[in-house]
């Protein structure tokens, strides 16, 4: 355990980012199977919505440094290809 007083604090600061990063990580995996989910059930309109609730959730996790910027479109992209196989 730390002992000095910058370094208690810097700990505390760390589980605090650390819990809060966890709860972003959970929230993109819940909102992308959301998306998977409308997918599947050959719902496009659905899925669009989703979509674009997914994009919001993911781009800020990404500007907030969550996740990489690559990681996020990568994302995005693999959600978008995925949503283009419903047919109209």
């Amino acid at each position: 355990m730390a002992d000095h007083k910058s370094a208690i604090k810097r700990a505390r600061q760390n589980e605090k980012r650390r819990l809060r990063n966890k709860s972003r990580k959970t929230r993109i995996k819940k909102i992308v199977k959301g998306v998977r989910l409308a997918v599947s059930e050959k719902s496009k309109e659905a899925a669009l919505d989703e979509l674009n609730t997914a994009k919001s959730i993911i781009d800020k996790a990404a500007k907030k440094g969550v996740i990489h910027n690559k990681t996020a479109s990568r994302k995005i992209s693999r959600l978008s290809r995925l949503i283009n196989t419903i047919s109209a």
